[in-house]
């Protein structure tokens, strides 16, 4: 029997736009062996999306699909999915399962996360609702879910972005399938979770010798789980092989210029590389995974900064998580729990913990998104959380957040240059729709997407729309709230340079909140780590990197993928 799950022959995918056809995937070709886990790198709209959604044909209408997408079934049956029709429902599922790259769209928000779960098992398994629940709580557990009932229970809004990514990978893995597609899988995970979750992708794949198509931003997450990797830009393969040959002795430009803008782990740089910087300089780029070209730019000296623009004083926030029958609560979901510190004028500092830690909360109280249940929040020195709705209107000019979720953050039914511009018109500025122009093209987008939708962007793009969005009115405080998880290192690292050249120039502060901790490393002055809605150990990036105090940070910093 042959090795061969999929075989793609020249497959071709375009869309008809108003102003354009635009060929998204262009005529690319690649096998995918059984027990093979396959990553796909490449830049936000290279088509690795694009070209994964074909294989379950869960493209738009306006797609247009050419080529071949042949699966060799157990029965050694040749069975050319795009001839399908209608009738790929059979296949999906049980036989092809998707891991989708944003949980929240994915899933329905007016059912419950337990009944979603368990729906989908049914629909693959034919079993009644009691096992269904059972396998679902299974799989929950799997994926290191904590209080797997009251999540089963919760409504999608009600969970954070980490937990629900979980959600999904439960959805898919539970169905066992011949080939898992994970798009963009660990995105929004902290490095624990993210290395259990590995850890459960090699089981199912060695258990049952499942495929995998792993599709990710992450070099080094690809680099610890993949046997082989292609390379995409504009929708072409530009390169592919194993690992060993890919990245560590790249052929092309473009795969040397991505490895060259990673982060690294192991060292402090003032700017990171970009695959521009290199264009023209082929023989600067370095082939390493973990390392950047350290020597073309000097490293950071120390900061010493004095004035403090925030302080947040013994803040906590508490939600209700079971009430009577007359509404009141019985019962509290303790969020954040008595967290002090401060932030200085032109200072970024890193907020680091697992999913569901508290991170996420906190930030959003600081902006007074959230009700706060005691504690004080002093910006400037006065305290924003007494002052009133119109009061607390001029301070929002001068504190913005930039969300984790791009997709929930944008209307759908607006423009997203009417989004970007949208706060300058209510706080009267002119010439919005010029600045609106300016940043696109700061945050590598066009002049010609100001018209277009949120739909007709990849993930990575709409959340650079949205870092425009927060950069529109100048602020001097911006909470990052995983605001690059979603984009890949070349974008990455425009946009951390570019974060950090706005920060030089203005003396922006940010509370920067992340997973990554190659991005942590790169970006923050001190670091905060956070568990359980606590602070548990905080010092400069130096102190936690090279002398971690406490059990859970080291762990943390133990999990970060390194590699082959």
């Amino acid at each position: 029997m042959s090795t061969t799950l999929f075989q793609i022959t020249d497959l071709r995918v375009s869309f008809e736009l108003p102003e354009e056809r635009v060929e998204a995937v262009k005529g690319i070709s690649f096998e995918i062996q059984r027990g093979e886990i396959l990553g796909i790198v490449g830049e936000s709209g290279s088509g690795k999306s694009v070209t994964a959604l074909s294989i379950l044909q869960l493209l738009a209408l306006a797609a247009r699909v050419e080529g071949q997408i042949v699966y060799h079934s157990a029965a050694s049956k040749k069975i050319d999915l795009l001839k399908k029709g209608t009738n790929i429902r059979d296949y999906r599922g049980k036989k092809i399962a998707m891991i989708f790259q944003e949980p929240m769209s994915a899933l329905n928000p007016v059912f419950k996360v337990g009944k979603q779960i368990v729906e989908a098992i049914q629909t693959q398994q034919r079993i009644d609702k009691k096992a269904a629940k059972n396998i679902a709580l299974e799989w929950l557990e799997k994926v290191q879910l904590g209080d797997i009932e009251r999540i089963f229970q919760s409504y999608p809004h009600q969970l954070s972005g980490g937990q629900l990514q979980r959600i999904m990978i439960a959805m898919a893995m539970s169905s066992e399938p011949d080939l898992l597609i994970a798009d963009e899988p660990t995105t929004a995970l902290d490095v624990q979770v993210q290395k259990a979750i590995l850890d459960l992708l090699k089981e199912l794949q060695a258990k049952r010798q499942t495929s995998i198509l792993f599709i990710s931003h992450d070099l080094a997450v690809v680099a610890a789980l993949a046997n082989r990797v292609l390379v995409m830009r504009y929708g072409k393969i530009v390169e592919a092989g194993t690992i060993e040959k890919v990245f560590y002795h790249p052929q092309h430009p473009y795969t040397k210029g991505l490895l060259a803008c990673r982060p690294p782990i192991d060292k402090k740089l003032h700017r990171l590389a970009s695959i521009e910087d290199f264009e023209t300089a082929e023989e600067h780029l370095t082939p390493k995974l973990t390392h950047s070209d350290a020597t073309t730019f000097s490293e950071k000296t120390t900061i010493h900064k004095e004035e403090i623009l925030l302080h947040v004083d013994q803040l906590s926030v508490w939600f209700a998580n079971q009430k009577n029958w007359l509404g009141r609560p019985k019962s509290y979901v303790k969020a954040v729990q008595e967290v002090s510190f401060e932030l200085k004028r032109g200072e970024t500092l890193a907020l680091v913990g697992e999913s569901g830690s508290g991170k996420t909360t906190l930030g959003r109280s600081i902006l007074r998104l959230n009700p706060v249940r005691s504690g004080q929040v002093f910006f400037e020195g006065q305290p924003i959380l007494e002052t009133s709705k119109k009061e607390m209107r001029q301070w929002r000019k001068q504190m913005q957040i930039i969300f984790q979720n791009p997709y929930a953050a944008l209307n759908p039914r607006m423009p997203i240059g009417f989004s970007i511009a949208e706060p300058m018109k209510v706080h009267g500025i002119a010439d919005s729709k010029k600045r609106t122009l300016e940043l696109l093209e700061i945050v590598g987008l066009k002049a010609i997407h100001f018209s277009r939708y949120p739909n007709e962007f990849s993930g990575g793009q709409r959340q650079r729309i949205c870092i425009a969005r927060a950069l529109a009115l100048q602020p001097k405080f911006i909470v990052c709230d995983e605001c690059v998880s979603s984009l890949d290192v070349s974008v990455q690292a425009q946009i951390l340079n570019l974060l950090k050249d706005l920060q030089e120039e203005f003396q922006l502060s940010y509370l920067f909140i992340t997973h990554d901790l190659s991005v942590v490393r790169f970006m923050a002055d001190r670091i905060l780590i956070m568990k359980n809605g606590s602070i548990i150990e905080r010092g400069t990036a130096a102190e936690i990197f090279e002398q971690a105090q406490t059990d859970y940070t080291k762990l943390l910093l133990e999990a970060i993928p390194r590699g082959v």
